[in-house]
């Protein structure tokens, strides 16, 4: 029994740990309001999904790119028009995309934000989707055709 509880000690030290961890690598973002008058939604988005997405930014260009990769690379072919409709329908109709991404994300939740999250998580994908699709369309000159080296 007393090794019992000390497990229990030990795994209430490793997630306090690791919610302290996650919270602490997180990007402030002094734009991201928070008002009283915020719906759950609203309030989730600016202190929890925001600065995840602005934390794993890098790691979403290199996933993006490797997308393209992987999708022949016609993206660079595009008009910058037919781009942004790319990047739409990846993140809006590619399933398997789009659950990777929404896995980058939830990954980085503490478990009380994992909660709420599951509370209204149909709502929540649709904000967390929609804010990474910005950040690449902000992003988009990060896309441009990779040079191809010619030997000497």
């Amino acid at each position: 029994m007393a090794k019992f509880n000390s497990r229990l000690i030990q795994n209430d030290l490793t997630m306090a740990t690791r919610t302290e961890h996650l919270l602490s690598i997180r990007p402030v973002i002094s734009s991201a309001k928070i008002y009283d008058s915020m719906s759950s939604d609203e309030l989730f988005q600016n202190k929890t999904l925001r600065p995840i997405i602005k934390m794993q930014h890098d790691l979403f260009i290199a996933v993006f790119k490797n997308y393209i990769a992987k999708h022949k690379n016609v993206f660079y072919e595009l008009s910058i028009s037919k781009q942004l409709s790319y990047i739409d329908n990846a993140i809006h109709k590619d399933m398997k995309f789009r659950n990777s991404v929404k896995g980058m994300i939830i990954g980085q939740f503490t478990e009380e934000e994992y909660a709420i999250y599951i509370q209204n998580s149909s709502a929540l994908n649709k904000r967390m989707m929609n804010i990474v699709k910005e950040r690449f369309i902000d992003s988009i000159q990060a896309f441009t055709k990779p040079e191809v080296l010619k030997a000497v």
